[in-house]
């Protein structure tokens, strides 16, 4: 079974998509069998997710009948494994300040050219249907921002029921809120040089200080990653927007273009 599903993804697949595919899967599974050893089991379930994730774009090549460019489905196992094995596992949110930045910026990118190819399937293969560069464009990107906000809906409703940080803290020094406005006039009232924070229990006994400020509690974590997922929804429709107008000129967005399965043809590896 494992042998034959295999050769089904061989079948569909780039030479350099199945060694990337491959290699990473190897990784994972060692890396869930050091994670069996240490006894962290949570990062073993999250090795087998990952796992499952690595043949999703298998699934649904062989469900839709659609063909994944080498581009786009390298991109598509790299950023998984980079985002739950890299990120969670091995802690390079933590330990690499611009870990999490640079892949929501590739999730605005890669969103991007999935919608993208969405609606230039249909601009193709729909009879008496046209729509412009410009439309396609912004289909494009509106559909990279929704799976960006819906992922952000994500992260605070685990954080909320699961009581996670996905939406990673902060700590600031300054702090603007009608809150503490003693007259209760929605003014703003703006506290600098916040030096730390202590938080106390109902019986006022002290949980803990936070030092160097205030805690944000992940409003600018999600702010700033709406913001890169939107950078890269540009730059991708900006792309799609060029190939549209010029498919021989412009061809950075081929690369990462969804195509029907009788159309797929081999590119260069």
């Amino acid at each position: 079974m494992i042998l034959q599903n295999y050769k089904e993804i061989y079948k569909q697949s780039k030479k350099s998509s199945i060694v990337v595919y491959l290699l990473l899967r190897v990784l994972i599974i060692l890396c869930l069998v050091r994670e069996f050893m240490l006894g962290n089991y949570m990062n073993a379930m999250l090795c087998i997710y990952s796992l499952i994730l690595l043949a999703v774009p298998l699934f649904v090549k062989r469900r839709l009948k659609i063909s994944l460019p080498s581009g786009l489905e390298i991109s598509i196992f790299c950023f998984i494994f980079a985002a739950e094995i890299l990120g969670e596992i091995d802690n390079f949110y933590g330990n690499i300040p611009i870990w999490d930045t640079m892949l929501h910026t590739i999730n605005g990118f890669l969103a991007a050219s999935v919608g993208f190819s969405l609606i230039d399937l249909l601009n193709n293969n729909v009879k008496n249907f046209s729509l412009s560069p410009v439309f396609v464009a912004i289909v494009a990107f509106c559909f990279s921002m929704t799976i960006g906000v819906l992922w952000e809906f994500f992260e605070f409703t685990a954080d909320n029921v699961a009581r996670t940080d996905m939406q990673k803290d902060r700590i600031v020094n300054i702090i603007s809120t009608v809150e503490l406005d003693p007259e209760k006039n929605n003014n703003a009232i703006v506290i600098k040089d916040i030096a730390y924070t202590v938080l106390y229990d109902e019986e006022g006994n002290i949980l803990t200080t936070i030092d160097g400020g205030y805690l944000d509690i992940g409003i600018i974590d999600t702010m700033k990653d709406l913001f890169v997922n939107l950078l890269g929804a540009v730059v991708f429709s900006v792309f799609g927007y060029l190939y549209i107008v010029d498919r021989d000129k412009y061809k950075i967005a081929k690369r990462f273009q969804i195509k029907k399965i009788d159309e797929g043809k081999k590119e260069e590896v």
